[in-house]
């Protein structure tokens, strides 16, 4: 599968210079803010700052890091899951990284959501197609997603169920990676309720018998988008 994203398709001198200044620029952040903090004495605008630009940051390395080892399989631009681990899979309706290099800057608040449920349908036939494929065990597919609602996720086959612990940290945690690409999906500042977050599953056997049902409910989108 052709993977249509903006930074793989780029040479890994372009990838490899993107990321350069990413880090450069994350890090002459940093050194300011230690700067003015040394030389104020307050240290706050420091503590506060690392677990806010380390979770916007991290993502443009350990992505493409974690697609090259094989520990991330994207089946979409914007749909990647992780590897089977305890008899599930982790699926992600895409990160902050993805939404940077996919999504169409001239497109409106609405046209966004649309594209990204239609990538987030069709990784999920390729998912489906893939482990039908490889004759895997009935595995559970999990996720969270603020795109996803209760009533979309109930017609492909999943059941919302309660997001653990810690599901719940890792979220508190990368807030402000959610702000910034809530805010890029929306196409505009959105701040995300994480009580509106949802966590999901379903057994593949149950994805398998919606499979067609997702096909279609994926091309409707794309022919509107077209339209």
């Amino acid at each position: 599968m052709e993977l249509e994203h903006g930074f793989y398709l780029k040479s890994k001198k372009e990838r490899i210079w993107i990321q350069v200044r990413i880090g450069f620029i994350a890090l002459l952040i940093f050194l300011l803010v230690f700067l003015i903090c040394w030389n104020t004495g307050f240290f706050l605008p420091l503590i506060l700052g690392l677990p806010i630009t380390l979770p916007l940051v991290a993502p443009f390395f350990d992505v493409p890091a974690l697609k090259k080892s094989g520990d991330l399989v994207y089946y979409s631009p914007l749909f990647l899951a992780e590897k089977p681990k305890n008899g599930k899979i982790n699926v992600h309706g895409g990160t902050l990284f993805d939404y940077v290099f996919v999504i169409d800057r001239s497109l409106n608040g609405r046209e966004r959501s649309k594209l990204i449920m239609e990538q987030y349908l069709e990784g999920m036939v390729n998912l489906i197609d893939h482990l039908q494929k490889d004759n895997s065990d009935n595995l559970t597919i999990r996720g969270t997603s603020y795109i996803l609602n209760k009533r979309t996720a109930s017609k492909i086959g999943f059941q919302v169920v309660q997001t653990d612990f810690l599901q719940k940290v890792i979220l508190i945690y990368n807030y402000f990676n959610l702000v910034c690409a809530n805010s890029l999906a929306k196409g505009k500042l959105t701040f995300p309720k994480l009580g509106e977050i949802q966590a999901f599953e379903a057994k593949l056997d149950k994805l398998m018998e919606r499979r067609n049902f997702i096909n279609s409910l994926n091309k409707k989108l794309k022919q509107s988008q077209i339209v």
